[in-house]
């Protein structure tokens, strides 16, 4: 399904690789296990607006070169930090995580090796997380006199429940893949060589689908679970109605008529 064509630019700290109609946004401080500091929320950030306008860009995938996703903050950065800065980082790492987690389009996290921290908070921030069987994951911050900061008690417990996420942050442990598959953390495990290609895979089954209805559903998830279901229920409704209006849904309707595969084009 790919186009074929590849370009790839690479930042101080991440590479964007586009090959349409899946784009890879890949951290990149290998030698830092791809922690996390102001200057990559910062290239993550424009990164994200860079691909979000394209067009022929259908789902993103965000993984990390080396051993790891993301082995979470950058500690050396924590020596001496004021409360006021610890306060700004954390804001501009939420601000990064809730960009990724209301993107337009969907966003597959390719958990190649360790994803604990912060790194665990930007994994958490997408729609899916497919990890190598190797891959390391928790929230550690407990072991440092300090607690997530950047989404991490939020979006685990609605993840995985109240009990096990505060299982995980209690104690700062780490769990394999397999264990994070089995309590929800993660929605699929692969072989560490297969990840690449089942991520893939998964990202062209998306992009064939319609984006707007895409879209919707999921905004109809993300904003419907911050409230009520009767508020859920109108904004589903709302949303649904919306795509009565689109030239895929008239697309997605003949072409089950006519038994053949639609194509869809967003619009």
């Amino acid at each position: 399904m790919s186009t074929g064509k590849v370009a790839e630019k690479q930042l101080k700290t991440i590479i964007i690789k586009e090959e349409p109609p899946i784009a890879w946004i890949i951290l990149n401080r290998p030698e830092k296990l791809n922690a996390v500091n102001m200057e990559l929320l910062d290239e993550l950030s424009k990164a994200l607006d860079e691909v979000e306008v394209k067009d022929n860009i259908k789902v993103l995938v965000i993984t990390g070169k080396g051993k790891a996703f993301s082995a979470g903050a950058d500690i050396s950065g924590f020596k001496g930090m004021k409360p006021l800065d610890a306060l700004k980082f954390s804001r501009k790492f939420q601000e990064v995580n809730n960009k990724i987690e209301y993107y337009t389009k969907p966003v597959i996290m390719a958990l190649n090796g360790y994803t604990l921290g912060g790194g665990m908070e930007i994994a958490m921030s997408g729609d899916f997380r497919i990890a190598a069987e190797s891959a390391k994951l928790g929230q550690p911050e407990i072991n440092l006199g300090i607690m997530p900061g950047a989404g991490g008690t939020q979006r685990m417990a609605r993840l995985i429940g109240m009990s096990r996420a505060k299982k995980l942050i209690y104690t700062g442990d780490m769990i394999s893949a397999k264990e994070a598959y089995e309590i929800g953390l993660v929605d699929m495990v692969v072989p560490d060589d297969k990840l690449e290609e089942e991520v893939r895979k998964f990202a062209y089954k998306l992009a064939e689908k319609p984006p707007i209805a895409l879209l919707t559903a999921k905004y109809a998830i993300q904003y419907g679970l911050q409230t009520d279901i009767w508020n859920g229920l109108s904004i589903e409704a709302a949303l649904f109605s919306l795509l009565f209006s689109t030239e895929d849904y008239v697309e997605g309707v003949n072409a089950f008529l006519e038994k053949r595969k639609p194509k869809f084009k967003g619009k």
